[in-house]
C-alpha cells in the first residue's frame, strides 16, 4: 500500500509475517493469529484515518486490505480451528472452553457482517460509516480470543499429538486453501 504522507500515519504493510508451514500446524494458527492482529491494527488505524481524511485512496486501500483479510484468511483460519482444536478440547474435557470459542467465532462473525457492509462502502468511496466503537468491539473479541486460545486451547489440543496426527492436519488445513 502507498505511504501516507508525513500528516497521517502510515498504515505500513500487512501480509508479511512469519514464515510457517503448515506442516507445523499450531504454529500456522500462531502465526495467523499475528496476521489477525495487524489486520485488526490496521481497521483501527483506519477508523482514525477516516476521521481525519475521509475515504481517500490510502483509506480505499486499507479496507480492500482488511476486507481481504478477515473475508477469506480469517473463516478458513476459524474453521481450522473448529475442526482441529475445540474436538480436542472436548476430548481433553475442555468442553467450556471450546463452547466459548465456538461462541466467540458465531460473536465474530456477526460483528464481521456489520463491519463487513462498513468497509465496502469506504472501499466504495463512503467514509462515513465506518464506527469507532464496532472497530473497537470486534478487536477487543478478537484479542481475549486469541488470548485464550494461545495460553490455554491450542496448548492442550496439540498435546501428545503424533507427527502422523500433525502432519495430517496440516495437509488437510493446507488442501482447504488450494481449493479456494
Amino acid at each position: 500500500m502507498p505511504r501516507m504522507s508525513s500528516s497521517a500515519p502510515s498504515f505500513g504493510t500487512l501480509h508479511a509475517g512469519p514464515a510457517v508451514g503448515f506442516d507445523q500446524p499450531f504454529e500456522m494458527l500462531l502465526a495467523c493469529h499475528e496476521r489477525v492482529r495487524r489486520s485488526l491494527s490496521l481497521l483501527l488505524r483506519l477508523q482514525a484515518h477516516v476521521e481525519c481524511h475521509g475515504a481517500d485512496a490510502q483509506a480505499r486501500d486499507a479496507a480492500r486490505d482488511v476486507l481481504r483479510y478477515f473475508d477469506l484468511a480469517g473463516p478458513k483460519h476459524h474453521e481450522d480451528e473448529e475442526r482441529h482444536v475445540l474436538p480436542r478440547l472436548r476430548a481433553a474435557g475442555r468442553g467450556a472452553l471450546a463452547d466459548r470459542l465456538a461462541a466467540d467465532h458465531a460473536d465474530m462473525g456477526r460483528q464481521w457482517a456489520a463491519l463487513r457492509q462498513a468497509l465496502q462502502a469506504l472501499r466504495d468511496g463512503d467514509g462515513r460509516t465506518l464506527d469507532e466503537a464496532a472497530c473497537r468491539a470486534y478487536a477487543a473479541l478478537y484479542a481475549g480470543h486469541m488470548a485464550a486460545e494461545e495460553s490455554e486451547a491450542f496448548p492442550t489440543a496439540a498435546q501428545a499429538l503424533d507427527a502422523g496426527t500433525l502432519a495430517a492436519i496440516g495437509a488437510e488445513m493446507a488442501a482447504r486453501r488450494q481449493q479456494g
